[in-house]
């Protein structure tokens, strides 16, 4: 409660500069923080405001919707997230749209080689084999989208009764690849993208993708949305330069796009 408290007082802070001083406000979710700060950037290049960008998990996120937060734009990282906040009125009239796909990865401590299974696919080990017998950091399967995805492929791969006792939820899926990079876990789950990212973890194996269900990154002007370029931002946010960005950090291209 008191890290809610927290963020909404910091984004209300934001919220606070005229518009015309600022770009829309945008609850993003942590995964994209590396992709949308640079297609924020391109945007502002462009001699637009500076979007106000405030990273978080899916949950959380919802929840400072739900809680009044000020802002402009959601992009979560599953539709589940974005369909309770269309069904609890926070959003607007126009429906969702997809930015990106991605991949999960198991990823190991350790400084990551050239060629890695999170860039160019390459094969690596087994996914059983990659998790081992020690811990394992994943977001938290009751919340975090990461960690549902991360749970629904295990079960499929028949691998969640043996993983569960030892897994570690996190927050977001940040917080796991962290754990991972500090050494504090032997394997994590994150996605390739967060993988990618990272120099101080290496991907030991690609979790296939059939195995849990498609990973989307809807985005959506919120209903309380009060600034000018809310709707361009969005729509720059879908558009092929943006999809660049988002390919080139790691991210997959959406069904249908390949």
């Amino acid at each position: 409660m008191a890290r809610l408290a927290a963020s909404l007082l910091a984004l209300l802070l934001a919220a606070c500069a005229p518009p015309q001083e600022r770009g829309p406000v945008v609850l993003a979710a942590a995964s994209l923080q590396g992709a949308l700060d640079e297609v924020a950037a391109q945007w502002a290049a462009a001699g637009h405001p500076q979007p106000v960008l405030s990273y978080a998990g899916s949950h959380a996120i919802a929840r400072q919707v739900e809680a009044g937060a000020p802002a402009d734009i959601v992009v979560l990282a599953d539709g589940a997230w974005i369909d309770h906040l269309r069904r609890g009125g926070h959003l607007g009239a126009d429906e969702p749209r997809d930015l990106a796909s991605n991949t999960l990865v198991v990823v190991h401590p350790g400084r990551r080689p050239p060629a890695d299974v999170a860039r160019d696919g390459a094969a690596g080990m087994s996914v059983a084999g990659a998790l081992g017998q020690g811990s394992v950091a994943i977001g938290d399967p009751q919340a975090v989208p990461a960690g549902r995805y991360a749970r629904a492929a295990l079960e499929t791969l028949g691998l969640w009764t043996a993983t569960a006792p030892r897994a570690i939820a996190t927050d977001n899926v940040r917080a796991a690849l962290a754990l991972a990079e500090r050494g504090e876990v032997d394997a994590a789950i994150v996605y390739a993208s967060d993988a990618a990212a990272s120099r101080k973890v290496r991907a030991a194996a690609r979790v296939p993708s059939g195995a849990h269900p498609p990973i989307r990154y809807p985005a959506a002007v919120l209903a309380r949305a009060g600034h000018p370029d809310a709707g361009p931002f969005l729509d720059h946010l879908v558009s092929p330069a943006a999809r660049q960005v988002f390919l080139r950090h790691g991210f997959a291209p959406l069904p249908g796009e390949d």
